[in-house]
């Protein structure tokens, strides 16, 4: 009997607060540092790729969003340290559900959330990104992939985080494969200051 009564109370209440607008597109509130959005395949300091290819994060995610694809990493073509790096890594944004089990499942912290949250798009097809929209842009001094590991250093290496930036063999090696490589020039100058 009185139940109607105790939502009419919450109605009324509600009807006498002010209005709170947000203009959204022109003025974007900042998201609090612990939000899930666009996900990120992070990079080591020299440029290597974090991803190992395991497809942890493909079993892990209950959407069935994550297409991983890994392969063998060659002397030639050494994309991440180790065996193996995700050759083809694709996220469906239609069915994620931004829940971060990816994230949890990842044993080389190369797959983390951004806060980036505006994904919309006029295709289906454009929500589905592929490895060269998720992977973390290079920052000053790092090396495009491929390139061989730093001399003298294993996988483990870089997962304990002992690797800072490239050697100055590294840009040798890539000067040599892709002379027209465009991230030479501040990989030498990181190499050679780092020495």
């Amino acid at each position: 009997m009185l139940a109607p009564v105790a939502g009419f109370g919450v109605t009324l209440s509600s009807m006498f607060k002010p209005t709170i607008t947000e203009q959204y597109p022109f003025e974007k509130v900042p998201t609090k540092p612990r939000y899930h959005g666009r996900h990120q395949l992070n990079r080591y300091p020299d440029g290597l790729e974090k991803c190992i290819g395991c497809e942890l994060c493909a079993w892990a995610c209950p959407a069935d969003a994550i297409y991983v694809e890994g392969a063998d990493n060659t002397p030639d073509a050494q994309f991440s340290p180790g065996e193996r790096y995700g050759r083809v890594y694709q996220i469906n944004y239609l069915r994620c559900i931004f829940c971060g089990l990816c994230i949890e499942a990842c044993p080389t912290r190369a797959l983390t959330m951004t806060n980036d949250y505006e994904l919309a798009g006029p295709t289906r097809r454009g929500l589905i990104y592929e490895k060269a929209d998720l992977l973390a842009p290079m920052r000053e001094g790092m090396l495009a992939a491929p390139h061989p590991m730093a001399p003298g250093t294993e996988d483990t290496d870089y997962y304990r985080g002992q690797v800072s930036g490239p050697a100055i063999e590294q840009v040798d090696w890539v000067a040599e494969w892709r002379p027209e490589d465009p991230t030479i020039d501040a990989a030498r100058q990181q190499a050679e200051g780092s020495r």
